[in-house]
């Protein structure tokens, strides 16, 4: 359902208006796109959430496939911004190193590589566990069912560490795994 916009608060959404949120989103829009290194533009997550005037929820209670959709984005943007930020190289280039990386595959022995190690606490497996578990309605073209369920989990946790605020461990745990692949990016 597409929210209608005010007048008051052209360009953001009326939900935002209505609870007075409309000045903080235009003060983060309009104010904040020169602060460089400012705390919210450390974190991506808490950069939407300022522009957007967007209020944290209970990422816990949410859909594990939902998890899973932006986590898989979150993961190709990390892989992304490393296989840039080390090497200017032709586009094309880049698309063949990070698709080494980004597919249902490796993330499934990513998965595994972080459980032999231990790595996950009681919390992330949880998580982990709810996205594996999860059904979704489709396969991925080049794995086995159960390589796109790991992935699928691996998935749900990192879209949910990144909706938590929790870059560090997301970007720790990616970093984990890739290595234990022996995935040098």
């Amino acid at each position: 359902m597409e929210e209608k916009l005010t007048g008051a608060a052209e360009g953001l959404p009326a939900a935002a208006a209505e609870t007075g949120l409309a000045a903080a989103g235009r003060s983060a829009a309009a104010g904040d796109l020169s602060a460089e290194g400012s705390e919210a533009g450390a974190n991506l997550a808490a950069a939407v959430d300022a522009a957007f005037a967007l209020r944290e929820k209970d990422w816990d209670q949410y859909a594990p496939l939902t998890l899973a959709w932006i986590g898989d984005t979150v993961f190709d943007l990390v892989v992304r911004t490393v296989l840039v930020k080390h090497s200017d190289r032709q586009a094309q280039k880049l698309h063949r190193a990070a698709t080494e990386a980004v597919n249902a595959r490796m993330q499934a022995r990513m998965a595994a590589a972080l459980q032999e190690q231990a790595l996950l606490t009681e919390e992330e497996q949880a998580i982990y566990r709810r996205g594996r578990n999860a059904s979704p309605a489709h396969n991925a073209k080049n794995a086995e069912r159960r390589e796109y369920l790991d992935a699928t989990g691996l998935e749900a946790l990192i879209g949910w560490l990144y909706l938590k605020k929790r870059t560090a461990r997301l970007t720790g745990l990616i970093r984990a795994g890739l290595e234990a692949c022996g995935v040098a990016l």
